[in-house]
Order: structure tokens, then sequence, then C-alpha cells
């Protein structure tokens, strides 16, 4: 399992020391030097790491995310932790506290938003409390009493400021919101954005990761930070960012998530007895956005594409977004089982030269493959535990353990990496990284 490195208790051991020391108190940041804020799909991956430990410090930190939550229902990508500094761009590049009109109060978030990943924390918390004590239960039971209604809210945002065309699509504003920021997905997009007169600024990330192979350009920079400005020029306002923004693509993957999210949250719903118009909203949005899903793949390979909504075109890359239909469903099977084909073959997980079976961000024979640069190549132990779970869940239990084991053996060096290069296992990126030592943690729970 975790050999040829630390043993499996061992490395649970490591990994739940890893998520104390990036305990700040509320909230745990995402990695101690570079990430030393919170970010909203790493707070919902470290609370799936810390619910195995304790159920009560998993509550607290998805309460911090949502008390951090827009008045409109969006949930900020950035939480900042107050009075740590390090990151950039900060609250002071933001400015959504002066500019936005739905930005929280007595809290700094940044403007923009990122994968909906935290209903299968939600779920992962009730699955842990249900084996433990009658008090532990109540905490998970009253934190779903609490946090229902704002759990909705930012799926019906999600739904409807986000799909304003209709399409079943999310539709992102910043690569920043996808999760993968320097993904080959958002190179034509990017490549149209022209920035005009960006302030200053001083990067922080590459004086942490001094290898400038690993991390985006100063070019790419200067186009994330003028999209910033063209936010802030829109006073962050969901209609007029539609119609503003240079950059905007519909997002395949975060629609496959958001797709499961919803169904996720609609079984929590249904099993707690919460509104009935909850559920229904929830499963309707569900069927649309694994529609919209469906409708942008391949007949044959079954592959996803994202969409440029500015220019109309769809974006055919070879990435992990081709995978999208594998974690929402909605594929006939004869095509279905060729994408699993193609996930497990040769361009993608089964490439022979890997040092461990699991999903690349960008697949080798890609002419857009980087294997040290961030999303355009390494393997990210996150995105490995995603697709484990998601196939346990479709009832795909061998292919779901088969992941699950060579991402152990991955992470078995005990350095908890940010990504992995994927033909030497070198750990790239931060070390310490939260939700890598989260998944681990439930990986081995």
């Amino acid at each position: 399992m975790a050999a040829p490195g630390f043993t499996p208790t061992q490395l649970a051991a490591r990994a739940a020391y890893l998520l104390r020391g990036n305990d700040l108190g509320t909230m745990t940041s995402a990695a101690p030097r570079l990430y030393p804020h919170m970010w909203s799909w790493d707070a919902a991956f470290v609370s799936v790491g810390l619910a195995p430990l304790s159920v009560e410090r998993a509550v607290v930190e998805l309460d911090t995310l949502l008390s951090a939550q827009w008045s409109n229902g969006m949930i900020p990508h950035i939480v900042f932790a107050s009075g740590v500094d390090g990151y950039f761009p900060g609250p002071a590049r933001w400015q959504v506290n002066e500019l936005a009109a739905h930005a929280p109060v007595g809290v700094h978030t940044s403007g923009i938003t990122q994968p909906p990943v935290h209903a299968i924390a939600v779920q992962r918390i009730l699955d842990h409390a249900r084996r433990r004590g009658r008090t532990t239960r109540q905490v998970a039971g009253e934190f779903l009493d609490r946090r229902w209604p704002d759990l909705v809210r930012w799926h019906r945002w999600l739904a409807h400021a986000r799909d304003q065309n209709h399409t079943g699509r999310i539709t992102l504003y910043h690569g920043w919101e996808s999760g993968m920021d320097n993904s080959p997905r958002w190179d034509a997009a990017y490549a149209k954005v022209i920035p005009g007169a960006v302030p200053p600024y001083i990067r922080e990330d590459t004086s942490i990761v001094t290898d400038s192979s690993q991390r985006p350009s100063n070019i790419e920079y200067d186009r994330y930070l003028w999209l910033l400005e063209e936010m802030k020029l829109a006073r962050y306002d969901d209609l007029a960012l539609n119609s503003a923004m240079s950059f905007a693509v519909e997002d395949v993957f975060v629609s496959a998530i958001f797709a499961v999210a919803c169904d996720v949250l609609a079984t929590i719903g249904e099993d707690h007895s919460r509104p009935h118009a909850d559920v229904r909203d929830l499963r309707a949005w569900a069927d649309r956005f694994r529609s919209g899903v469906v409708a942008t793949t391949d007949a044959r390979s079954g592959a996803a594409r994202d969409r440029d909504v500015r220019s109309g075109e769809w974006i055919k890359t070879d990435t992990m977004a081709m995978f999208a239909p594998l974690l929402c469903g909605g594929l006939p099977r004869d095509t279905e089982r060729a994408l699993l084909r193609l996930f497990e073959g040769p361009r993608f997980c089964g490439h022979p030269d890997f040092k461990y079976a699991v999903p690349p961000s960008t697949s080798p024979i890609s002419r857009d493959f980087r294997p040290r640069e961030y999303w355009r190549g390494p393997v990210w132990p996150v995105v490995t535990w995603l697709f484990s779970w998601a196939f346990a869940r479709r009832g795909w239990s061998e292919r779901s353990a088969m992941l699950r084991e060579e991402g152990l053996r991955q992470a078995s060096d005990g350095s908890f990496a940010e990504y992995y290069e994927p033909f030497t296992g070198e750990p790239l990126g931060s070390m310490q990284q939260s939700w890598t030592a989260a998944s681990v943690l439930d990986w081995l729970g």
C-alpha cells in the first residue's frame, strides 16, 4: 500500500501532524508558506481529511468558510487569515469590501469562486458522525441545520448567476476559478486577454517555489491580474461580469462536479428531511448540468470539451477535463466504456513510463505537456482522490481501489507535495500541502 516509504500507520500519523501544524485555529492554511490562507475547495478537501480525526474540527472548517459566503450566495475562493501576509494578490488588491455590494462584512475575501466540492465534504462529515457517539452526531446535525440554507444558496447562485445562458454549464470569468490556473484548457481564451494598465505588483509565489519551470510565467500573471482589474471595474456584479469580462469559458469539469454535488446534497436533504422544494431544485440542477456536460462530448470517445463563450468555439484539449462525464455520469454505456479505456490507457494513467498509474493533469502525448509545470502535466493527488471517490460512488469499486492504492504509493514519501512529476515521482510545488494530507487520511481512514 504505502511501501516503499512510510507504512500506512506512519503515513497517517504524519498527515494528521501536518494538518495540526497548518491549523490556524478556525481555518487550515492550504500550505504554510505558498498558500497561508483558506482556499475554498482546499477547505472542503481538508474537511474530508479532518472528519476521521475530529468531526467537530471538520465542522469548524466548513463553518469558517461559510461564514465568509457572500450575500448573493457565492463562496469566495480565498478567505484571508487575519494578520497573515505573504500572499499576492491580497485583500488590498481585490478591494471587494469597497467595491462589491454582496461582499461579507468583517472578513476579507477574494472576488471569485472555485469548484463546488463542498457537498462531498458534508457527506463525509455525516458519514463519520454516524459512527461516533451521540454528542458528535448532534454536532453534525446542528451543523446541517445551521448551514443547509447556505449550501442551497451556494448551489442556487451557481445554477443562476453562472449559467445565465442556460447551457447547463458553469461559466468562469478567470482561470483561477477552475482551480486549474494555467491548464492548456485556457490558452486560447487567455490569448485574447489584452492587459491594460496593470498596477505594479511583486509576485510572492516565485520566492517560495524558485524553480520557474513549475510556475506560471510573468506574462500569464499580467493577464490574471488584468482580469482582476476588469472585475473591479464591474464592481463584481454578476450581471455586469457576464458582458464585461474578456475571459469567459464554460468549464465542463466544474460543471460535472456541480452536477455530482447537487445530487449528493439532494440525497443528504432527503435523508435529513430538508425542505422538499430544496431537494427538487437540487435534483433538477443535477439533471440540467449533467446534460450540459454530456452535450459537449465526442460521440465515439466520450471525451468532454470546454467552450469559449466569447468566441463560441469548443475547447478540445488532452487534459483531465476530458473525463468530466466519469464524475457525473450520463453517457451511453458503450461511450462511457470507451472513455474509461482512454482514462486507463497509455495516453493517461496507463502510460508505460509513469511511476504511478494515476491521472496526469495533461496527457503526456499532448504538445502542451510540461511534466513539471503546475496544471500542464504534473499529477495532483487531490484529483486522484476525487476520481477515486467518484468511481466508488458509481459502483466501480475495483477502479476506485486501484487509484487509491497508486495514490498512496505516490504519497508514501511523506512530503505531501502539491503535485508530482509523473515519470520520476518527484514532489513539486508547495510541500506540506493540506489537501494532499487530507486525501491520504481519507484513503487510510
